[in-house]
């Protein structure tokens, strides 16, 4: 057990998380008995709520705020002892068994570290993971396991990444673009026919080839277009600002000062 001497003290690392779990455990269970809110929870009235955490632990985490995130994930393993709670409550599952089947997957998954496999780097990591998960059944198809709730962008992504798994990729990443600049002619072309459905279905294949070309550079297409959504707020909210102290509404504002106040936003 890994100890630090810290202000004269021995601290163990290892008691101290298992007394900080113990300690939420009792907690969770003492609620789920004592309080009339906790007691009428269910799973599905806990899934928008736990949808919800997961998205402000995403802003904390785009905001690089360490405090914040800490707060967040706190919140969210509170949803996952309470859910794994009520399982105890109807003898389904309890936290133990959650922990278990966990620790169970990531060792057979793993097994160029609990096993004699090899593994010289992450892509051959990622590789072993999706074969073994079509050996167990989990996934009946290669793309099986991309959830059909999950937002258009990221599951584009994750569609992407599963196929690449399974070798289902460019040759050359540069060779994408020529994809990109295909999509961008047809879109173009359907523009000029007018029809609605056909242009939607276009653009959409843009979109996914512009997926696509982030992934090959390594770029996580929802975080860089979260930052873009970031920048323009600021600068629209500063534009609306400056109107305001102008005593003028941004509605009021004519196309050439709003450009001049967007290139001031873009240097404060």
């Amino acid at each position: 057990m890994k100890c630090v001497i810290l202000y004269g003290k021995i601290y163990c690392i290892m008691e101290k998380k298992l007394a900080a779990l113990k300690r939420t455990l009792e907690i969770v269970d003492k609620l789920r008995v004592e309080c009339p809110w906790d007691r009428k929870q269910t799973n599905h009235s806990l899934r928008p709520l736990t949808i919800e955490e997961t998205y402000e632990l995403s802003d904390a985490i785009m905001k690089e705020d360490d405090k914040e995130t800490q707060i967040e994930l706190g919140d969210l393993l509170l949803h996952i002892l309470f859910y794994a709670k009520i399982a105890e409550e109807k003898d389904l599952y309890t936290i133990e068994n959650v922990c278990n089947s966990l620790c169970d997957k990531l060792i057979y998954r793993h097994p160029h570290i609990f096993g004699s496999a090899e593994a010289k780097n992450s892509e051959a990591v990622e590789r072993n993971w999706a074969i073994l998960k079509l050996r167990e059944g989990k996934d009946k198809t290669v793309l099986g396991g991309v959830p059909e709730s999950l937002p258009s962008l990221i599951k584009a992504y994750r569609i992407q990444d599963k196929a690449r798994g399974v070798g289902f990729d460019w040759k050359n990443k540069e060779d994408v673009w020529t994809k990109v600049k295909e999509e961008i002619d047809e879109v173009q072309t359907e523009m000029a026919s007018k029809n609605h459905d056909a242009l939607e279905a276009e653009f959409g294949d843009l979109l996914f080839s512009i997926v696509n070309a982030a992934r090959l550079y390594g770029i996580e297409p929802d975080t860089a277009l979260e930052r873009t959504n970031k920048k323009f707020t600021k600068r629209f909210n500063y534009l609306e600002q400056k109107a305001k102290e102008q005593g003028k509404n941004v509605k009021e504002l004519t196309l050439e000062e709003m450009d001049a106040l967007w290139e001031e936003a873009k240097k404060s």
